[in-house]
């Protein structure tokens, strides 16, 4: 275990060597064999770059934008760059968040507040809709209302009913994470518009590659502001943007909608808080960083990139549709390649791609929907796709030989149930207590059997004995 604070401090370079042994553990964060959580273009000098203009930014804070004026003006041009890229006009307004769970946060607060007269707002998504906008309604204490999708795509009909004169927000996906898939915009932007209603597209997760996949030909629907009664838009630069970590946009077709938004607070004895965002003090590193990957990479590198992510997942899905025992469970429309069972155990099959280098994201079961497995595909892996095929192939053979996991006979378990000892206990047997995570299957299959609220329970405290000091 590393001190935190040592009697005496450390020599900066044995430091460094420290945090860089500690990496060695991670995931690979370059080389187009890891399929979530980190987003690589593959070109050559621009971490170098981010690293620099996060170093020249990194003391600066965004809590008073007219003491730290550089800040300002790099937040505007990259709202300014989102909007035009999203379909926004000269009332197009926005503001820079740390993430997309942020911009979803600030969207529902937005509507939320927008009408102090809904004494018990509702907030309406498909059951496709990211998980954030769950922690949103918890947070802001909103009621949630999903609504069942048609075709892994929300519903407009289903959608319409469940708005309710107490519903400040539709919202849907473009496009959803889960499946890649892009909801049918412009019907449910029109129901919101006819009902009164602020409508809100969640593209944080692709939403700044599908205008460039829409260039290229992809047959894709309308989706941001262009698109009537679209009255917000959220997007992760650090997705699909390639910049570092911690940047996202939302955005407001008007001033007026995004309002509500902030938060003013001057009944203290101290300075009057102003925060468009939920942080007050805030680094410009990685704000810094993400305008000098924008400037760098530029419209036609970016198109380049889309390029490569398109024809990534082409052959990707064709490995899919070749190899036996897997199918295709989403269209590959997008920039995700989302595979279910077709005869082998998937949670065995993500084990056995693990071992051969490739680090995919296992989901669990839902309602009517089954396990699968999700890869978000980059521009970088187009130069390791036409190894997967291979890969693939033999990892299902490899599970097929496996078999499924059978788990022994547990007792009945609820949520009130799950103690840190039990989950000590529990991680022991499945072989997670030495911090080993590369064979997941046995969990994961345990997880898939629990219902969504012991599931939550299961790994809330999981995480809690991850995150203790020894």
């Amino acid at each position: 275990m590393i001190d935190g604070l040592p009697d005496k401090g450390v020599p900066g370079e044995q430091v460094l060597a420290e945090l860089r042994e500690l990496r060695g553990a991670d995931l690979p964060t370059h080389g187009g064999r890891l399929f979530a959580y980190v987003y690589d273009p593959a070109v050559d000098g621009l971490d170098d770059l981010a690293r620099a203009a996060y170093a020249i930014s990194a003391q600066v804070n965004g809590l008073d934008p007219t003491a730290f004026p550089s800040l300002l003006a790099m937040e505007n041009a990259l709202v300014g760059a989102a909007a035009r890229l999203l379909g926004g006009d000269d009332e197009t307004v926005g503001s820079v968040t740390s993430g997309g769970t942020e911009s979803l946060i600030l969207a529902v607060k937005a509507a939320r507040d927008a009408h102090p007269d809904i004494s018990h707002p509702r907030l309406v998504v498909p059951s496709t809709a990211h998980a954030a906008f769950a922690k949103a309604a918890h947070y802001l204490r909103v009621e949630l209302d999903v609504v069942p999708v048609k075709g892994l795509r929300a519903d407009p009909e289903a959608m319409a009913a469940a708005i309710t004169p107490d519903t400040v927000l539709v919202a849907a996906s473009a496009p959803s994470y889960a499946h890649g898939v892009v909801d049918p915009i412009p019907a449910l932007a029109a129901i919101a518009a006819e009902r009164g209603v602020r409508f809100h597209v969640d593209a944080c997760f692709g939403g700044w590659v599908l205008p460039y996949l829409r260039r290229l030909g992809a047959d894709l629907p309308a989706f941001d502001l262009s698109v009537p009664g679209v009255t917000s838009i959220s997007v992760d630069l650090h997705k699909y943007a390639y910049a570092p970590k911690g940047v996202s946009i939302l955005l407001h077709r008007t001033e007026t909608l995004r309002l509500p938004q902030y938060f003013a607070y001057a009944d203290w004895p101290g300075y009057t808080m102003i925060n468009p965002v939920i942080s007050s003090t805030r680094s410009g590193g990685p704000i810094a960083a993400a305008l000098a990957t924008l400037r760098t990479i530029g419209d036609t590198g970016y198109q380049d990139l889309a390029l490569k992510t398109r024809e990534a997942v082409r052959i990707l899905a064709d490995a899919v549709t070749a190899t036996d025992g897997v199918r295709l469970y989403a269209p590959p429309e997008t920039s995700v390649v989302c595979l279910a069972s077709d005869g082998v155990d998937l949670f065995v099959l993500a084990d056995e791609l693990a071992t051969r280098g490739w680090h995919t994201q296992p989901q669990m079961a839902y309602a009517d929907l089954p396990p699968t497995i999700h890869l978000t595909v980059t521009a970088s892996v187009r130069e390791t796709a036409s190894e997967f095929a291979a890969d693939l192939a033999a990892a299902a053979a490899a599970a097929r030989a496996r078999g499924p996991i059978e788990l022994p006979p547990l007792p009945p378990l609820t949520p009130s149930m799950i103690t840190p000892e039990l989950i000590a206990n529990l991680a022991e047997g499945l072989g997670l207590g030495g911090g080993d995570f590369s064979q997941m299957a046995a969990v994961n299959t345990l997880l898939n059997a629990a219902p969504p609220p012991l599931r939550e329970a299961l790994l809330t405290g999981f995480l809690s004995l991850l995150q203790r000091p020894a």
